[in-house]
């Protein structure tokens, strides 16, 4: 179910990224996990401690936050700025080096390392959403072109078709490593990491391709980073802490002393 659970929420990211800026849907995708733990706690009758109703609201004020100093306009609209953007030699150099680290992962660190260190498989999980968040958002734009009637539109096609092929085989190779951390690891501990190194590298390759950073002010900047580390915050008090056995009204007792 945590496998289902975390590739339901994966999807639902994706389908976003076509129209709304990568640096807002991302960290915004944290909001069915306090969601769902509210939806848990009244229909399943799954105890919801006060840390992890602390980590709802926390969740859902940094969500807010993130839209008010999110970016106000997508700054890559046509395939052709898209085209010029995936040339990029910056953007090139990240991602042979992104590629670089996954197949030093997947090959000689995960097999030996991945059972016991939790870090391993999220590393790879989250290098991969450098390939699926740029994909996606590049599908959606290339495929307004597929259609017309001009000389473009083939291109468009070929570039679809080849962004396709890299986001299947990103998602596919994800959802392997994935359930490999499921398997070995506690999944709440497992969900709150993934997010927080997941958002951070997405944001940064979004960041690096199509710029999204470039219109934000100091103010938004900092306003976005707050808004990112208290959803992160309240990620992790749901959770990492949603086992601890305490509530409101521990706090009313009083102090025993003995002699």
């Amino acid at each position: 179910s945590g496998l289902l659970t975390v590739a339901l929420g994966q999807i639902g990211n994706f389908l976003a990224y076509t129209a709304v800026p990568t640096v807002l849907v991302t960290p915004l995708g944290a909001l069915g996990v306090p969601f769902g733990s509210i939806l848990a706690s009244y229909l399943l009758k799954e105890k919801l401690n006060i840390l992890g109703k602390l980590g709802c609201l926390l969740s859902c004020a940094g969500s807010v936050v993130l839209i008010i100093h999110s970016p106000k306009s997508e700054s890559v609209t046509t395939q052709a700025e898209l085209e010029e953007k995936l040339t990029n030699p910056v953007f090139v150099g990240y991602l042979c080096i992104v590629l670089l680290m996954l197949l030093l992962l997947i090959f000689w660190i995960a097999p030996a390392h991945g059972p016991t260190n939790i870090m391993v498989y999220i590393s790879i999980c989250s290098l991969l959403g450098s390939f699926t968040v740029p994909s996606t958002k590049g599908i959606g734009l290339a495929a307004q072109d597929i259609f017309h009637n001009n000389p473009s539109s083939q291109r468009a096609l070929y570039l679809c078709l080849v962004l396709l092929a890299v986001l299947g085989c990103s998602i596919i190779i994800q959802f392997r490593y994935i359930n490999k951390a499921l398997e070995c690891f506690d999944s709440s501990v497992f969900g709150a990491i993934y997010y927080v190194v997941f958002t951070t590298l997405v944001l940064l390759a979004s960041a690096i391709l199509f710029r999204e950073w470039s219109n934000v002010g100091v103010v938004d900047f900092l306003g976005m980073a707050c808004g990112f580390t208290t959803v992160s915050i309240g990620i992790v008090l749901i959770q990492v802490f949603k086992e601890f056995n305490f509530n409101i009204g521990d706090l009313n007792k009083p102090n025993m002393k003995t002699d």
